[in-house]
């Protein structure tokens, strides 16, 4: 079970990594298509650090918006027990109303992402939790004949990913906050 998993937890990352939009071709297509600019600030979590999360993508594909602050936020869990809390967040300007965020914990941690955000502050702004849109993506998962895993194995994955806690209880998030975006992804 645990081999299946950590082989499927790659294979699935593999997919998305293969599919990724970097976030300067997200920042260069702001330029020439300007969606419309909506007051708050949206959080979009991410697993890849250097890629844009698709549920950005489809929020503006889709809705055709982008709030006036937008984070790209990658969790990484480091080769350490614990981070120092002044350790733990860093931002960078990105431009357009947009920053990407990586909040490190050590391995013995668990993620507390809005106690993290409200140690950011930006010039004299803060987050303000009640104005703020968390925006995760929920991958539909497909068993096909693509290679990198058995096919019974990838319906066993499928199955234990079906069964596993959900992102936004796992980093803390507060429920009312949370829009989920989904997509099929084929393993």
């Amino acid at each position: 079970l645990m081999t299946t998993w950590k082989r499927g937890r790659g294979l699935l990352a593999q997919r998305l990594r293969a599919t990724a939009v970097p976030v300067t071709s997200l920042l260069k297509n702001l330029e020439v298509f300007s969606p419309i600019r909506v007051p708050g600030t949206a959080v979009f979590m991410n697993g890849n650090p250097e890629g844009t999360p698709p549920a950005v993508l489809h929020n503006i594909k889709h809705n055709k918006i982008i709030h006036e602050k937008l984070f790209i936020l990658s969790v990484i869990t480091e080769e350490a027990p614990y981070v120092p809390v002044e350790e733990r967040v860093t931002v960078v300007r990105l431009g357009e109303g947009i920053y990407r965020l990586d909040v490190h914990y050590g391995f013995m941690e668990d993620p507390d992402i809005p106690a993290a955000l409200s140690r950011v502050k930006l010039d004299e702004w803060t987050f303000d939790l009640g104005q703020t849109t968390f925006f995760l993506g929920r991958e539909t998962l497909i068993s096909t004949k693509k290679p990198g895993m058995a096919l019974w194995r990838k319906r066993l994955f499928i199955f234990l990913s079906s069964n596993a806690r959900s992102a936004a209880a796992f980093f803390g998030l507060p429920p009312n906050r949370v829009v989920v975006m989904g997509a099929q992804v084929e393993l």
